[in-house]
């Protein structure tokens, strides 16, 4: 299949812009060349369409490749415009209502540090600043929700190992671009502190899917099995995360 730079028809043609990307009816792309990869795939990224392939693959290839699946292409993109549109955006002040365990609560502003935290009925923040910005606002309730995950997710993750006589060496939280939580084969349990934002009974599946982790180091029947014995709503939990967690954000 011959590819040409121009082809007539408006718009079905593929160039390269200054930014070294690629175009081909009006959607931008870049070839990625990997050691790695065996199989030409498409990626979703960060900085746009990416048509990944083998170090040793013809560029006509790639760009092949792109034009067969222009369709999927779109629909992936217009999936990730709607998304966006989705996210929430949060104006940094006091008086403003923020997400905690699924419900929208109050940020005041408390004297003292020890007077700081989180329960169901306000968020009370302490700053330093006497009239802090959004951006100074912002990294302090950010903090402050760190703090609070670390201990609920610790607290709920003790519970839960203690009924199914498992253990665990720690707990850490942390703000991860692609997973909700991670259980490593030393013991480890980490977070993302943002599931906190989610209404409570995802954040228990949550738990309950790390925890089982401790046991089982893989997606077997087995791990599944325990999943729903501690979490019997597990499926839709699950659903629900993967697709309102993009709204999750602070």
């Amino acid at each position: 299949m011959h590819l040409p730079d121009h082809h007539g028809g408006g718009g079905a043609r593929r160039v390269m812009n200054e930014a070294g990307q690629f175009e081909f009816e009006e959607v931008p792309y870049r070839l990625v060349r990997s050691p790695r990869r065996k199989r030409l795939g498409l990626v979703m990224a960060d900085s746009g369409v990416e048509v990944r392939i083998p170090e040793r693959c013809a560029a006509r290839h790639g760009h092949r490749f792109l034009q067969e699946n222009i369709h999927w292409v779109r629909t992936q993109l217009l999936r990730a415009r709607q998304r966006a549109a989705e996210i929430p955006q949060h104006r940094f002040a006091f008086g403003e209502y923020f997400p905690w365990l699924g419900r929208q609560l109050p940020l005041l502003r408390v004297a003292r540090a020890a007077e700081a935290g989180i329960d169901g009925h306000a968020i009370r923040l302490y700053t330093r600043y006497r009239e802090p910005d959004e951006a100074q606002l912002r990294a302090a309730l950010q903090r402050l929700y760190q703090r609070e995950a670390l201990a609920l997710l610790t607290r709920r993750s003790t519970e839960l190992a203690g009924r199914l006589g498992l253990a665990f060496s720690s707990v850490r939280v942390r703000r991860t671009r692609s997973k909700w939580g991670h259980c490593t084969l030393r013991g480890e349990l980490q977070y993302n502190w943002l599931v906190c934002l989610a209404p409570e009974a995802v954040v228990d599946y949550l738990v309950a899917h790390e925890v089982c982790h401790l046991r089982h180091h893989n997606h077997s029947r087995a791990f599944w099995q325990l999943v729903a014995s501690a979490c019997p709503d597990y499926r839709e939990l699950r659903r629900w995360l993967r697709d309102n967690g993009h709204q999750l954000v602070l």
